[in-house]
């Protein structure tokens, strides 16, 4: 003898049933929604100004290895300075064009003409007249690499008079030299690509630039040293055109992401998966 069930008691049940699983399924949705992607609010009206096309133009500099390069596969620009710019657009809701330059200095051109929303470069003052910076990300090295038999020895002998400093025009490097070298010459190569190749058809004594760039355009020749240390070290960040309205408030947003990068160990996570070496996540 089965038991029967009231049909007012089985249309409470049906009714409940349903929507406790429906509350459940949204319960975790919005939990996991919740964990793995950190908000950061936009105000819409921001976008206006941080992307007025309504497409991020990313100005990216493929003269900094640390930062960028291609895919030989594809072809397609990839690198940490890539996976930051894909996560602003994740975030922010907004489409992402990916822009190369072949230098820092070209890269800066861009946005003070107002062709590209946002740049991966060095901070530094010269530059900071036109461009404001979130805080950095990454923090690199820059050496000076030397051939083999030259008698210098240590980053302080280079400022010395005859000797003269091959560096990548426009770049951080070259800025920061032109600041504080006091005797030696500055010769500037039309990018940092072009340094070793400058120095080794005879130009200057010694080069300058990304520890790792120097490094790997020095394979392809023999004789050449890296002299020991660094002189300088380079803060990487993001940078927004200050004729922009409301650059303020669109630095202060970028900014909440790169603090929320740093943390939450994305940055950390990119340099291992694209191998980058002697660069470490700014403090």
């Amino acid at each position: 003898h089965s038991r029967k069930i009231k049909p007012r008691f089985a249309a409470v049940f049906l009714y409940h049933y349903p929507m406790k699983i429906a509350l459940s399924l949204l319960f975790i949705f919005f939990s996991q929604t919740s964990f793995s992607q950190p908000m950061n609010k936009i105000d819409p009206k921001l976008i206006q100004s941080f992307a007025p096309t309504g497409t991020l133009r990313v100005g990216i500099n493929l003269g900094n290895p640390v930062l960028a390069g291609l895919d030989t596969a594809s072809q397609k620009p990839k690198g940490i300075s890539i996976d930051i710019a894909n996560e602003i657009g994740k975030r922010s809701g907004i489409l992402v064009e990916l822009i190369p330059f072949q230098s820092a200095g070209a890269t800066v051109d861009a946005i003070k003409t107002g062709n590209i929303d946002l740049v991966f470069v060095a901070i530094d003052p010269v530059r900071g007249a036109d461009v404001s910076y979130t805080p950095p990300y990454i923090q690199i090295e820059g050496a000076y690499m030397v051939k083999a038999d030259s008698p210098l020895k240590t980053n302080e002998e280079v400022d010395r008079s005859g000797v003269e400093i091959v560096v990548g025009k426009g770049s951080a490097y070259d800025l920061f030299l032109t600041r504080e070298i006091k005797n030696a010459a500055i010769l500037r190569a039309a990018s940092s690509q072009a340094v070793i190749d400058d120095f080794m058809a005879g130009k200057g004594n010694a080069a300058a630039g990304v520890k790792q760039q120097l490094e790997s355009d020095a394979k392809r020749y023999q004789g050449l040293r890296m002299l020991p240390g660094r002189f300088m070290v380079i803060n990487q960040a993001i940078g927004i055109p200050k004729a922009r309205p409301e650059y303020e408030k669109t630095t202060a947003y970028l900014s909440s992401i790169i603090t929320d990068l740093k943390s939450s160990g994305f940055v950390a996570e990119s340099m291992k998966r694209h191998n980058i070496q002697g660069a470490k996540v700014a403090d």
